[in-house]
């Protein structure tokens, strides 16, 4: 008699296909803009740049106090809005040529980086202890360009994700995870006519286990900047180029990768 065995072959390990996966990609993408965001918020006088309700909220608080950078602050909105209205259509022609979106987008954010760090690094010697605009501008306008791509790629490529969770401003992610841990404790307790608490808490634990990663990336990439910035000012934006660089590295070889499975299966 033979017994034919259930094949329990598993896919090689691969350190772009973990790299690539849910947990690690949300972690360096969130750990860059939390990195990005906080070093451009010591040194260009708070000013953001991987969101901009911030940005809102202060050119609101300038011009109620006269002051002059309330303009600068405005004027990073319209040029969010370009980048991502133009990272969307690189990304539309990605999908119409049948090009692998996210390494593309992947690879524009690294490209947007190093001329971020190349424009501030070149330009910010010249910043003194106050608010020049004609400085900061363009500064803050590379950055702002950069983490805009990071903005519009994370809906841009959600289908090489496990659902929607922004990397770059952390209020939705931090109220989604307050929720769930309140499921957690209150599922089994209240429980809903139409759901089996176990389903619920199963749910929660997954979306948590999604969460988790990207605020703490965010903090541990804005601990990072406040760590660095103050020694190496823009020069420590080598770092997130660093990290995104080896982002991009790996979306390809793992796209290669499922490419070459495919053709074989």
């Amino acid at each position: 008699m033979t017994i034919t065995l259930p094949n329990s072959e598993k896919e090689p390990f691969s350190i772009s296909g973990f790299l690539m996966s849910d947990g690690p990609a949300r972690f360096i993408l969130s750990w860059v803009a939390g990195f990005v965001d906080t070093a451009s918020f010591i040194v260009l006088f708070a000013l953001f740049t991987a969101h901009v309700t911030g940005n809102i909220a202060l050119a609101g608080a300038s011009a109620a106090s006269d002051e002059k950078d309330t303009l600068t602050h405005l004027m990073m909105i319209p040029i969010f809005m370009v980048a991502v209205a133009v990272t969307s259509v690189v990304a539309r022609f990605c999908r119409y040529k049948n090009w692998p979106v996210l390494p593309v987008l992947l690879t524009a954010e690294t490209i947007g980086i190093g001329v971020f760090l190349f424009v501030a690094s070149t330009l910010s010697p010249s910043l003194m202890l106050d608010v020049q605009e004609d400085i900061i501008f363009p500064i803050g306008a590379a950055g702002v360009v950069a983490m805009a791509i990071q903005n519009a790629l994370m809906k841009e490529a959600i289908t090489s994700f496990t659902g929607y969770f922004p990397t770059t401003v952390m209020t939705g992610n931090t109220t989604q995870l307050t929720l769930d841990l309140v499921l957690l404790i209150i599922a089994p307790v209240l429980p809903l006519s139409n759901k089996i608490p176990s389903v619920e808490t199963q749910e929660a634990l997954a979306r948590i286990g999604r969460v988790a990663p990207i605020i703490a990336g965010f903090f541990l990439g804005a601990g990072a900047a406040a760590y660095t910035v103050g020694t190496m000012e823009f020069n420590c934006l080598i770092f997130p180029l660093i990290a995104m660089a080896i982002l991009t590295l790996a979306s390809y070889a793992d796209y290669a990768h499922k490419s070459a499975s495919v053709e074989k299966a």
